[in-house]
């Protein structure tokens, strides 16, 4: 990357934006920025089209990432660590499990279902294997290093006291 790339005020704002907090989605970065949605989307459109930034879609959201620094399985990570409840699920495996959908549901104090989309989703992304044991399905990290790094280099950009309690706890063992 030249200083030409990012000669722009505004690119470099962005850019920056996005390298402060990987995987932002977009209307947080028009929320944070002091941009016209127009402004925004052709920066970010130049920026990807430069290699200077890739694009992820989560299945609810657009996110950025600054080019070359996360792989397709960060990004995953990143994803599902940038939505609250399955961050919290994350947390939860890695301190406590493996953990069935009733034991999560119960320390989440959420409905079964919600805790079985969440999974769900984790799931498809490949960083949580389920295993059925009986009527229960039993869930695990599939690479909690991974997921404990990205959470640990970057949890100044997560805001839940929840998750850093827990994998604070985590941390002592």
């Amino acid at each position: 990357m030249s200083d030409r790339d990012l000669e722009l005020p505004s690119r470099r704002a962005i850019y920056q934006r996005i390298a402060d907090e990987p995987g932002v989605h977009f209307r947080a970065l028009l929320g944070d920025l002091d941009y016209a949605q127009g402004t925004l989307q052709y920066h970010l459109r130049w920026l990807a089209d430069e290699n200077l930034i890739e694009v992820s879609d989560d299945g609810k959201y657009t996110r950025y990432y600054p080019a070359a620094e996360f792989d397709e399985t960060d990004q995953a990570v990143m994803n599902a660590l940038r939505r609250e409840y399955s961050r919290r699920v994350l947390a939860h495996l890695l301190t406590d499990g493996p953990l069935s959908t009733t034991e999560l549901s119960d320390r989440l104090d959420k409905a079964n279902s919600t805790i079985s989309w969440h999974l769900s989703k984790l799931a498809d992304a490949g960083l949580v294997t389920k295993e059925r044991n009986g009527r229960s399905v039993i869930y695990e990290v599939t690479e909690p290093d991974r997921v404990a790094m990205l959470y640990t280099v970057h949890r100044g950009s997560f805001t839940d006291r929840v998750v850093d309690r827990l994998l604070g706890l985590w941390d002592s063992y």
